[in-house]
């Protein structure tokens, strides 16, 4: 489960709170008025998670190289289809 500050612990103990609580790589939600508004990850996790994001999103292409979705086009053509309304 992930530990939760306001924005106001944030606010008066500075990113030294962020440090302490994100040491064992977990992340921390941040509060606003008692609503979740923002999460804070370690870079290590967050370029792990980029990394996975940017892994599906190539697998995604290849599957639709393999099964011909796609669509060969000039740029213009390509803006012109992409911006018609």
């Amino acid at each position: 489960m992930p530990q939760t500050i306001t924005a106001n612990e944030l606010k008066t103990k500075g990113v030294t709170i962020l440090d302490a609580e994100t040491a064992d790589g977990s992340e921390v939600i941040i509060t606003i008025r008692g609503k979740s508004r923002f999460v804070v990850v370690p870079i290590e996790k967050y370029n792990y998670l980029r990394e996975c994001e940017l892994e599906a999103a190539l697998l995604e292409s290849k599957k639709d190289l393999k099964e011909g979705r796609l669509v060969k086009e000039s740029v213009e053509k390509h803006i012109k289809r992409i911006t018609r309304a």
